[in-house]
């Protein structure tokens, strides 16, 4: 059993689901500001937030927002961590750092030169290829980044999170449309079953 896995649960819109992942033992929660099925407003994000307790890291992702926009949804939903999902720079990185968020710095884990901490990230998940395709993909290719906090993402499920775990060897993983019921609608069960299958203590 691998009780030491970070597991987010992303793209999430509804209390209970919130509370779902909480319970099952969720290490974060992701909430979608930018142009996706799974977007809810910051006062939606707001009253998620007030309900994930002490312990439970929570993400707001952005890509390719303005600047300003982002400090000012981060600071007004409350999230504790902020995700660039786009094509932001070092200098975007820069000015938020600054700030208390822990930044997270998405890629495809076939970027060329890809090395954690380019861009002055505190995790680095890497995706496939297609972001939010939910497509598996070969986990193995993974570049060696033993010893870093980085998150494997990108066509997970309760059934193929584990072999993608032994393959890749991740510090964390991150999932959204892998415990979806469809597209933006979580299904509490899927999420239940994908944290237990991704720790090995599913039966």
């Amino acid at each position: 059993m691998d009780h030491s896995l970070f597991v987010k649960i992303c793209g999430l819109k509804t209390g209970h689901d919130v509370d779902v992942a909480v319970a099952s033992g969720a290490d974060a929660v992701g909430f979608v500001f930018s142009k996706s099925p799974r977007r809810i407003d910051v006062e939606t994000a707001a009253k998620l937030c007030a309900r994930v307790p002490e312990g439970v890291l929570t993400v707001g992702v952005f890509r390719n927002e303005a600047l300003e926009d982002t400090r000012a949804w981060a600071q007004d939903s409350g999230v504790q961590a902020i995700q660039l999902h786009g094509s932001e720079d070092r200098a975007y990185f820069d000015a938020l750092a600054g700030g208390s968020w822990t930044l997270l710095r998405a890629a495809a884990y076939d970027d060329p030169g890809l090395r954690f901490g380019d861009m002055g990230e505190d995790m680095l998940l890497l995706d496939a290829p297609v972001p939010g395709a939910g497509v598996a993909w070969d986990w193995s290719a993974v570049p060696a980044l033993e010893g870093e906090k980085w998150l494997l993402a990108g066509g997970l499920t309760p059934a193929n999170v584990r072999a993608a775990v032994e393959a890749a060897r991740p510090w964390g993983v991150d999932v959204s449309s892998g415990v979806e019921q469809s597209r933006g609608v979580k299904d509490p069960a899927l999420i239940t079953a994908f944290i237990q299958a991704a720790r090995g203590t599913r039966d």
